[in-house]
């Protein structure tokens, strides 16, 4: 008889969200999320935790866009902070949900420093990834505050 838990590691609880297909702007995203998440929870330098992502055999390093996105919102997270903070009325950065912070964060970098990318893409995946791995209300929230800072930064909602 197989074990019924082998497809998950052995781990317990509900299984992985579905993520995109590696080597796509999407699944990119989803990597850079993860390490800025992991950063944030552990209280450790983004350079840090992204050295040990790039180590890692089982996952495999992370592609050149993610590291963009990591290594671009850790050099600019003052500026996005308060950009996210001025967004988000009634709101400190401290008082978000991990995930609505780093996933605001890394939004609003590509909404800033990555023209190229349609603001409705950066929106669109931002609040799909808020309401497939936050609260429920996440996803209106991202939505909002990143709205404000597209109309802010490119002009547009």
């Amino acid at each position: 008889m197989s074990d019924p838990l082998a497809h998950r590691g052995g781990r317990r609880g509900p299984p992985e969200p579905p993520r995109a297909a590696p080597g796509t702007r999407s699944a990119a995203r989803r990597r850079a999320l993860d390490i800025l998440f992991e950063a944030d929870l552990l209280d450790r330098p983004v350079a840090e935790v992204l050295a040990r992502h790039r180590g890692d055999r089982e996952a495999g390093a992370p592609d050149a866009y993610t590291v963009e996105l990591v290594e671009g919102v850790a050099g600019r997270r003052e500026d996005l902070d308060a950009r996210i903070a001025g967004a988000a009325e009634h709101w400190t950065i401290d008082r978000m949900p991990l995930v609505d912070r780093n996933l605001l964060r890394l939004a609003a970098f590509e909404l800033t420093a990555r023209p190229e990318v349609p603001t409705a893409v950066v929106l669109d995946e931002a609040i799909e990834l808020a309401k497939l791995l936050s609260t429920a209300d996440s996803g209106r929230f991202v939505n909002g505050v990143l709205a404000h800072i597209a109309g802010e930064v490119r002009g547009t909602a």
